[in-house]
């Protein structure tokens, strides 16, 4: 097996240490984040920080690096407070990784690709067109991590749009049946099948399969 020290890692070349890194957490969710800038500009960018924080109040988080050069996404989220999260899908990963090209803040990565903006219900944000999961956001607050000067965005879901298909009884969203992707590392894109379910375990009893 393969052993890296830290010092190992701190001496790799620039792209292979970002790789191994990267790809050494397992695989992470694979969204577009969409946001309008004050004057109207459009953004969507892709994200593979987006984690779950809490069910009650419902709320998410994302990683944003260190905004030491412009991070358009974080500019227009925190000028207005609004944005949206959208599932990458199977149909839309070569368009999806497109937006992690840095673009002037005057272009849009919508006019770059073949991605759609969509909007919904007065929201200001765009969403992604045809998106099976679409999620309107609205920012809470930040933490500023002195360790490596990135900065952990956390938003409330207000609105939540999916597919009729993909809920099952017990709310459970069941992304395989929408060909939901997901990032191995900065570049390698999956899409998984669920293969099973478990019920909610207890202590001593046997692991039900649902």
């Amino acid at each position: 097996m393969k052993f890296f020290s830290a010092t190992d890692i701190q001496q790799l070349n620039h792209i292979y240490k970002i790789n191994l890194i990267n790809s050494c957490s397992g695989y992470k969710s694979a969204n577009l984040i969409g946001s309008i800038s004050e004057n109207g500009l459009e953004n969507v960018a892709v994200f593979s920080s987006v984690t779950h924080i809490g069910s009650n109040p419902a709320m998410l988080g994302f990683f944003l690096r260190p905004t030491t050069v412009l991070r358009n996404t974080y500019e227009n989220i925190k000028a207005t407070g609004l944005y949206t999260i959208n599932p990458i899908y199977q149909d839309i990963i070569s368009d999806a990784h497109h937006t992690s090209a840095k673009y002037d803040v005057a272009i849009s990565e919508f006019d770059m690709t073949n991605l759609e903006a969509e909007y919904k219900s007065n929201f200001p944000a765009p969403f992604v067109k045809n998106a099976p999961i679409q999620l309107e956001m609205e920012y809470v607050e930040e933490y500023f991590i002195k360790a490596n000067q990135t900065i952990l965005v956390i938003g409330k879901i207000n609105g939540l749009y999916l597919n009729d298909n993909l809920i099952e009884s017990d709310g459970f969203i069941n992304l395989s049946k929408a060909q939901i992707a997901t990032i191995n590392g900065l570049d390698g894109y999956a899409v998984p099948t669920t293969k099973t379910r478990f019920g909610y375990q207890r202590p001593k009893l046997t692991t039900q399969e649902l």
